[in-house]
């Protein structure tokens, strides 16, 4: 055989022209055939191929036609049944490409023969332009990636990609950390809820445990901390923080989520909230200022309390107070200050075992208030309020978003934000009690999953 340098070009061509052409097992033959070891090696061959006559006439049917015009010419094919015979081969499936002017054929070796000593052979063979073996190919994608949680709902939620929860999540979950919820009474025997509500305290008039009044806490409850991977529902953003319920609101309708709170509620609520200890203090609430409750709030900041509100128009409680975390939806203008959030849409639980969307700026509120959970499970210091804003907003740039288009807020960047902090002040060169705060950050493990 003549050299010729376009053969290594043409072999997977080639190959890959003949393999679509009845070369598939018929079912249930692939894995016997690959199992037995009596299964005849097979080869491509492929013959020059030029044919002498025009396309067959239209209507014309059989082997010589390939549909395009191209047929095998009677030159390629006696040549093809000759090499067949001389070296014990049968064919299998064949194929005339058109760009390459050969007649590609599958042959199997029936007498036994090696593949190497046979394609040897009919590559010195003058009337074979080209013979390899048949490969086989495969795509380079990987296993499936094991799903982070069994949550059924948890392809609804689409507000924890845009907060960057689930790659938080592999870091930090929130144990560790207990939320106040000042809000409606909370359904705590919702499954999703189970093992979160650690204490339900209630200062209203209101029947304690009506199902038919905890919507607005429920749904909280729910973006806040509910369970993950225990294969019911949706996942909270911080699925293994506790919350403790301190019900300040009332339910206005049934089937809504519209409540009502005062100052009397709520700064009994507040005061409890702060003999309790938590560090965090979701209130998913606005109205006026309001002094006693701005003095509540103020001693409270000044024990270290983080406050996380929902910002409202007017501009008033909570989230006017200096210090007050703020928190609006993304999806509208975001006032200077507050952080943002999705807030169309959230999947979240219903009182009664149910689950459905929740929109508004208590929302955000909440989703905000479950990021700060993770920041607080992932490191033993006390994380203050300015520490927190400067995790949680995005770096300035030069091309900054608009305003109609603020970052929403990214919970893993901030995570990320805070280990680079960490090893900043983490030096030899620092101070004994620096460094032996150093110590603990490095013995700390962090909540993952």
């Amino acid at each position: 055989m003549s050299a010729r340098p376009w053969l290594p070009t043409l072999a997977l061509t080639c190959a890959a022209a003949c393999a679509a052409h009845a070369l598939e097992p018929a079912a249930g033959q692939a894995s016997a055939a690959a199992a037995s070891p009596a299964t005849p090696t097979r080869i491509v061959v492929a013959f020059a191929n030029q044919p002498s006559s025009g396309p067959a006439p239209a209507g014309s049917t059989g082997r010589r036609y390939t549909g395009s015009g191209y047929r095998v010419s009677q030159g390629a094919e006696q040549l093809s049944r000759s090499v067949a015979s001389e070296y014990a081969l049968r064919e299998v499936a064949s194929w005339p490409i058109r760009e390459l002017a050969l007649h590609c054929v599958v042959y199997e070796i029936t007498s036994g023969r090696p593949a190497a000593e046979v394609l040897a052979a009919l590559a010195r063979d003058p009337r074979v332009a080209l013979a390899q073996p048949l490969h086989e190919f495969h795509t380079l994608s990987g296993p499936p990636a094991a799903p982070l949680y069994n949550d059924p709902l948890v392809d609804l939620q689409t507000n924890l990609p845009a907060l960057g929860i689930p790659e938080a999540h592999r870091r930090a979950q929130g144990a560790g950390v207990r939320i106040a919820l000042i809000d409606t009474a909370v359904d705590s025997r919702h499954p999703d809820l189970a093992g979160r509500i650690v204490r339900s305290h209630s200062f209203t008039e209101t029947a304690r445990g009506a199902v038919r009044g905890q919507r607005h806490g429920t749904a909280m409850a729910g973006i806040m901390a509910a369970v993950a991977n225990n294969g019911v529902g949706i996942v909270g953003i911080a699925p293994r923080a506790q919350v403790e319920v301190f019900e300040a609101c009332w339910q206005l309708a049934p089937d809504s989520d519209a409540a009502a709170c005062n100052t009397f509620t709520l700064a009994k609520a507040l005061a409890a909230a702060l003999e309790s200890g938590a560090p965090l203090v979701n209130l998913s609430v606005a109205g006026p200022a309001d002094p006693l409750l701005a003095a509540l709030i103020e001693t409270g900041l000044r024990r270290g309390v983080i406050f996380v509100g929902a910002t409202d128009a007017s501009g008033g409680f909570p989230t006017a107070i200096p210090g007050v975390i703020g928190a609006a939806g993304s999806e509208s203008d975001v006032p200077p200050g507050a952080l943002a959030a999705p807030a169309r849409h959230v999947m979240t639980l219903r009182p009664d075992a149910q689950y459905d969307f929740e929109s508004g700026t208590s929302v955000a509120a909440a989703e905000i208030t479950g990021v700060i959970a993770l920041l607080l499970s992932a490191t033993p210091a006390r994380l203050t309020t300015d520490a927190i804003l400067s995790l949680l907003r995005p770096a300035t740039t030069a091309a900054a978003a608009p305003a109609r288009d603020p970052a929403v807020v990214n919970a893993a960047a901030a995570l990320a934000r805070l280990d680079l902090e960490r090893q900043r002040t983490c030096t030899p060169s620092h101070t004994a009690a620096i460094d032996g705060r150093c110590a603990a950050l490095a013995g700390h493990r962090l909540d993952v999953l």
